[in-house]
């Protein structure tokens, strides 16, 4: 056990950091808020002090390196260079819930960033399941692979996370990142029942989270009922018209009509929430 110099350890300051994030994320996974308590955060964010960012405010460094100071629902710099961070925690527990993760099963995580929320899946699917980790920037990629050597069941791997074909048919799939509309490959690669949570966002990397479930005859297709996110953008999922049919979308505030998923060709029509030439939500 970690013994913190502020007079606590670790372990109390990870446990009292769940119970919060859990709360603000409503999470109702027993397992959830247990993977939050047990995993340290701070073996994934390199040697403090360390940069915290007060939303929507700026960055703020800690005084020290104690690692209770990381163990806030905050997002912490991974590159404050390049406005990279390890994101907010409740934002990402209740993209993690949505996913419906079950020991044994396997999950994908695309944008794997240093590897943290990674371990969180780890720890859902237990030793009978696995986690392929993808990341397309090699440094990031290195570390995540150096911080989780204790999940035997991972694999990370560098590569970009759009187009990746390798790895066995996924029951989850878990985009890190912000997509202008879901990949194909990340479509084809669930299995019946999968589950797919990409967050879809416009020109200014804001948007909502969208859940798809593969189905035997076709894709379901619903937005969490959230509020919107801005999240770090996925590279080789945006294009700008996408972006802005994105925008006009979701001013007509009503996403929560949208149930489906549709790739078969055909024109646009009142049904279209938006609609793309090779994939359209519908309601």
């Amino acid at each position: 056990m970690t013994v913190s110099r502020r007079g606590g350890s670790s372990s109390a300051a990870r446990a009292r950091y769940a119970r919060a994030v859990c709360g603000a994320a409503g999470i109702r996974t027993p397992a959830l808020r247990r993977a939050f308590a047990s995993v340290p955060r701070e073996r994934f964010l390199g040697p403090g002090p360390w940069d915290l960012c007060d939303l929507p405010g700026p960055y703020r460094p800690t005084s020290d390196a104690d690692p209770c100071h990381v163990y806030q629902d905050l997002p912490v710099a991974i590159d404050r260079n390049r406005l990279l961070n390890n994101g907010q925690p409740s934002i990402v527990a209740s993209l993690i819930e949505a996913l419906g993760l079950r020991p044994g099963t396997h999950a994908v995580h695309v944008g794997c960033g240093t590897g943290y929320y990674t371990a969180l899946l780890a720890e859902l699917v237990g030793s009978a399941g696995s986690v392929t980790a993808i990341e397309y920037d090699p440094v990031l990629a290195a570390r995540a692979r150096a911080a989780l050597a204790d999940w035997h069941r991972v694999s990370v791997v560098c590569a970009d996370g759009t187009e990746y074909t390798g790895g066995r048919p996924a029951d989850a799939i878990l985009v890190n990142a912000g997509a202008t509309a879901p990949r194909p490959r990340w479509l084809d690669w669930l299995r019946i029942g999968g589950r797919l949570v990409v967050p879809l966002t416009g020109p200014h990397g804001w948007g909502h989270v969208l859940v798809i479930t593969r189905r035997a005859g076709g894709f379901d297709a619903r937005f969490l009922a959230s509020a919107g996110i801005v999240i770090f953008p996925c590279l080789g999922a945006r294009d700008d018209e996408g972006a802005e049919g994105l925008a006009a979308a979701y001013a007509r505030g009503n996403t929560h009509l949208v149930r489906r998923l549709r790739r078969d060709p055909h024109p646009p029509g009142p049904a279209c929430w938006v609609h793309g030439a090779k994939l359209c939500l519908s309601v």
